[in-house]
């Protein structure tokens, strides 16, 4: 059987090229050329035959649900998601949050699935369906190793916390004696609290000023933990070693879960998925019985409707939504490349885009239950003001809630920093995943585990930086200019060059054939319109409104924000560089020709499997002619055909 062409669009027409019935035509002519030809095997029908017997399936679809419900509902809900809300003003990006859920979130996070699926390809190979924008898949790769980086350093952080959590008394819970205007996490009559307590309120009144208290596990954070610097133009520091054995231990961790691939990290997925839920509603029924916990949940929940005429807030709510869903990074499409041609993915993505969202709105409201706590205790009547808001705030609020359990709050701090770290783990096996499966795919001869060994001390070595007494500022520029926009603007090609070049007709042709059921109009104005759209303008607004990012009300150096933009070029560069190298290596007559023909998809393009892939070229022709004999028929106009295809 001969597999030389693949059907091309036309646009959003969903009109395939001659191609097809080439093909078609074909395979009945190498049926009846007798056995020379029946013996000979096309070369790409052999790589893909190849491809599809060395990539590995999950156990069960199980397992695939597990996987994906541990990186996104992982630390983007429970620690990312109450910082931003809080920076945003609480009910103020709650409203933006749920409608960019639905007409973002959700429609990018089935395409990922489905295009995953369908090719059983990783970030990169995936693009074989518009191959000039094989740089969106190599920039997502950047994009998901900058992310990579800090979030291991989080992970350290958590390892930290659990490891102290075992001495006799919580240490952030009572002052030191050098912390001024400290008010302890856990109220006793300990003397020396008491003492301490005294010391800074008669400071405060020689002052005659109104000086702000802080909380004993915000000054442990920043004093003890992670002993930070007020300005890094003289330099970040070195490595904490106590972090630094932390950020190892949880290298270690991560490579013996993905070291043998969806094997390992299948089976690892029902614990990761399931055991931080026990904590999490434990730490909820703990939080809103506080003494001021109403008051911080009615600001979590109470919309501010004026906001809503604020890009800012939208911008913010998309990045979010990516960062927790972990949409636009590669993660969700290399699960899905390793499930069967026929699996039941709309049910998935139904399934994990809401726990998502459920899991958001319960880390919010145990997150803003504790510093409704803590604006009591601080003597704060806006509770934007009880504590600086960043990375850091789950180290500061979650710590403060275990401190106040009367019994045994060792145990229970010990359960929940486990959690956060299985959380943690959950969603960088994850990315770790999508960077380990792109290298393989391109170099298949390469033991899987090598791989994923040398990339995992790569990560511990560049997660360094995040561990020294500068590194929470490091972490606020990467994750500004390496993470979030980088993430942004890649996602909007992703979704162009899907839906707009290789046509939504085609696509949901595709979606009809793996899934047996035809798409229904919300996905197809989604994907078309609302999406896309949303997406540029909120990216362009935020472009051009950006400010100098800022790391606790302090503005990074000017060497910084060189180093952030850099940071952002690189990414965002690799778009129209690797696009470039594919039309220069695929030349077909002059420049023009070439970048047209860059812009269909490839021979490689389709179902891994040769039969599979056979039956879908049947399809595509099949339709392609009885598309072709309704419209002459109906006579149906150029605009009116746009429309049927949109509305199915």
């Amino acid at each position: 059987m001969e597999l030389k062409t693949m059907p091309q669009s036309n646009g959003a027409n969903g009109t395939a090229n001659n191609t097809a019935n080439n093909t078609a035509n074909n395979t009945a002519n190498s049926n009846s050329n007798g056995n020379n030809n029946s013996s000979k095997t096309d070369p790409h029908e052999k790589e893909a035959q190849n491809g599809d017997q060395e990539r590995t399936n999950w156990s069960n679809g199980l397992e695939f649900l597990m996987s994906c419900i541990s990186v996104s509902v992982g630390l983007g809900n429970v620690w990312r998601f109450p910082f931003t809300a809080y920076e945003n003003g609480g009910g103020a990006f709650l409203i933006p949050y749920i409608i960019v859920l639905f007409l973002i979130g959700k429609p990018m996070y089935y395409l990922e699935m489905i295009i995953g699926q369908f090719t059983s390809q990783g970030t990169v190979k995936i693009w074989s369906i518009c191959p000039s924008f094989l740089g969106v898949g190599y920039g997502q790769a950047f994009a998901t190793i900058c992310i990579i980086t800090y979030y291991s350093s989080l992970l350290a952080l958590t390892l930290y916390y659990l490891f102290v959590s075992f001495q006799a008394e919580l240490p952030w819970s009572y002052c030191r004696e050098d912390w001024l205007n400290c008010v302890n996490s856990r109220p006793d009559q300990d003397t020396r609290s008491s003492l301490w307590s005294n010391v800074s309120d008669l400071l405060t009144k020689d002052n005659s000023t109104t000086t702000q208290l802080q909380s004993s596990s915000e000054l442990y954070f920043l004093k003890e933990v992670i002993k930070e610097k007020s300005d890094i133009s003289d330099g970040i520091g070195e490595p904490d070693w106590k972090l630094t054995i932390a950020l190892f231990v949880s290298w270690i961790v991560i490579f013996l879960v993905i070291m043998r691939g969806v094997k390992s990290s299948g089976k690892a997925a029902y614990f990761l998925a399931l055991f931080p839920y026990v904590v999490l509603f434990a730490l909820l029924g703990r939080a809103v019985t506080l003494e001021g916990a109403v008051d911080g949940i009615i600001f979590f929940l109470k919309p501010q409707w004026d906001e809503l005429l604020n890009p800012t807030v939208w911008k913010e709510a998309v990045v979010q939504c990516f960062f927790s869903l972990a949409v636009g990074c590669g993660p969700i499409i290399m699960f899905a490349s390793y499930n069967r041609f026929n699996h039941s993915i709309y049910r998935d993505a139904m399934i994990v885009t809401t726990l998502d969202t459920l899991t958001s709105l319960l880390g919010g409201i145990t997150i803003f239950a504790i510093l409704g706590n803590l604006a009591l205790n601080l003597q704060i009547e806006n509770i934007r003001d009880v504590v600086r808001s960043g990375t850091g705030l789950a180290f500061i609020s979650y710590p403060d809630a275990i401190s106040k359990f009367q019994a045994v709050p060792q145990l229970f701090s010990v359960l929940f920093f486990f959690m956060l770290f299985v959380l943690g783990i959950g969603s960088i096996v994850a990315l770790q995943s999508t960077i380990v499966t792109i290298i393989c795919d391109q170099f298949k001869t390469w033991k899987y585990w090598k791989v994923a060994l040398t990339t995992s001390i790569c990560g511990f070595l560049m997660g360094l930086v995040y561990v020294t007494p500068g590194g929470q500022w490091i972490l606020t520029l990467v994750d500004f200019y390496g993470g979030t926009y980088v993430v942004f603007i890649l996602a909007i090609f992703e979704l162009a060059g899907i839906v707009w070049i290789y046509g939504l007709q085609n696509l949901c042709d595709d979606i009809e054939f793996m899934c047996n059921k035809k798409v229904s109009f919300y996905w197809r104005i989604c994907w078309f319109f609302f999406t896309p759209v949303m997406m540029i303008v909120i990216f362009i607004y935020s472009m051009v409104t950006i400010q100098p990012i800022k790391y606790s009300e302090s503005y990074f150096p000017l060497s910084g924000d060189i180093a952030g933009w850099i940071l952002f070029a690189v990414g965002a560069a690799q778009f129209p560089l690797w696009g470039w190298w594919y039309i220069s290596h695929h030349m077909e007559g002059g420049f023009v020709k070439s970048f047209v023909a860059s812009l269909r998809p490839s021979e490689k393009w389709g179902p891994a499997n040769p039969e599979i892939r056979r039956d879908w070229l049947l399809f595509k022709s099949e339709l392609k002619a009885k598309r072709a004999a309704q419209a002459e028929s109906n006579k149906l106009g150029f605009f009116r055909q746009k429309l049927r295809n949109l509305f199915g």
